[in-house]
């Protein structure tokens, strides 16, 4: 297994893997939105706003992440996870976990103090990452599911509160996605 940050001209190749995993997981219509997500990121996001990883086995992508800038009303360099596509075949082997910790050691070379992101505590914590609360870190948009709601500290600093409402990049400024 190999995992890296992507290339251009694999593209395609993720937002089909995107789009077949999540119908395949969770049905068509989840698909469709998040196949839309996907296109729509690599179309309106800076590359400067966004890390984009892979695992490839035997060159083929089974499994992909991305982080995108999340920005606070006081100077810190935050990233959003969202989303993480695993294939079917690969899903409960611990290539999630791989790729996730792989894509968080670049961000830490990078200079990046927190990642959010908002998904299955379970999972999460597994790589690291701990709930927290709106009322600590502001989501860029309320919130469905308030123990989902997760971040992690890249810098070995303590989870702090930070003041006012967070913002995502606008391919994610989508009330169906939270």
């Amino acid at each position: 297994m190999d995992y890296s940050q992507y290339h251009v001209e694999q593209t395609q190749e993720i937002t089909e893997l995107v789009t077949r995993t999540f119908s395949k997981s969770e049905g068509v219509d989840e698909g469709t939105l998040i196949g839309a997500l996907i296109k729509d990121l690599f179309a309106t996001t800076d590359s400067d706003d966004m890390f984009i990883f892979v695992a490839k086995d035997n060159g083929k992508i089974v499994g992909s992440i991305f982080f995108t800038r999340l920005t606070f009303e006081i100077d810190t360099t935050a990233f959003l996870l969202c989303p993480v596509v695993i294939d079917t075949e690969y899903q409960n082997k611990g290539v999630g976990q791989t790729l996730i910790n792989h894509g968080l050691e670049v961000l830490k070379q990078e200079g990046v103090e927190l990642v959010f992101t908002y998904g299955e505590p379970k999972f999460y914590e597994r790589v690291g990452f701990e709930i927290v609360s709106e009322e600590q870190f502001k989501s860029p948009i309320p919130l469905s599911y308030l123990y989902s709601w997760l971040a992690q500290s890249l810098n070995d600093e303590v989870l702090t509160y930070i003041p006012g409402r967070s913002k995502c990049v606008a391919a994610l400024n989508n009330l169906r996605l939270w």
